[in-house]
């Protein structure tokens, strides 16, 4: 393994972490439900920025080593699965059996729409 190339995407990764932790504070105060709106915001806006984001990459032939601290470091650490996951267990154990069954239907749905809108908005700029 490329050690500059792990180090590249660990920054990428600590600024995703950063704005992970920023976007879903913020969204926390905004919202005061015991819904995980936070996860649920950067799961969404990760995944258009990766859907808009590989195809514009493609088309400018950015390198294989920027493109993996921006997609892997970056959008990797900004999304979060295993925060989704823990967030639909601790509803479940609290008996949100439809706020926990909400929490996997929009991070889900939502999340796979996101990242084929952001492909279109690429392809309708392009």
């Amino acid at each position: 393994m490329n050690i500059a190339l792990l180090f590249i995407i660990g920054l990428g990764g600590f600024i995703g972490a950063i704005l992970r932790f920023s976007i879903s504070a913020l969204v926390g105060k905004v919202t005061t439900t015991a819904f995980p709106f936070g996860t649920l915001s950067v799961n969404i806006l990760g995944s258009f920025l990766i859907g808009f984001l590989f195809l514009y990459f493609q088309h400018i032939n950015l390198s294989p080593t920027q493109r993996a601290m921006v997609i892997t470091g970056l959008l990797g650490a900004l999304t979060t699965f295993s925060t989704f996951s823990l967030d639909t267990v601790l509803l479940l154990q609290n008996e949100f059996y439809i706020r926990a069954f909400g929490n996997v239907l929009l991070n889900v749905t939502l999340s796979i729409g996101a990242t084929f809108l952001g492909m279109s908005t690429f392809k309708l700029i392009v």
